[in-house]
């Protein structure tokens, strides 16, 4: 089974100045997830704080069309760093 937690966590712990937000864009990335298993994910994974509640449903959009692997993982990653 493919667990969203776990790459999660270690992506959280390799890069501890992300955002939550940012750490589960990265494990979901290119990894084919059903919308379900994204929203169900990111409730309890993304701290409320870090998004607005009225963009949520474009938010989880975007991350359904991330997970559907349309961008590189590796692309995706390269992006990030500063």
């Amino acid at each position: 089974m493919r667990s969203v937690k776990r790459v999660f966590n270690k992506i959280r712990s390799e890069n501890p100045f992300w955002s939550d937000y940012t750490c589960f864009a990265v494990a979901i990335c290119g990894r084919r997830f059903p919308r379900k298993t994204i929203i169900r994910n990111f409730n309890s994974l993304v701290d409320r704080e870090e998004y607005a509640r009225s963009e949520k449903r474009e938010i989880v959009g975007y991350l359904a069309e991330l997970s559907k692997g349309w961008l590189r993982r590796a692309d995706f990653r390269s992006n990030l760093q500063f």
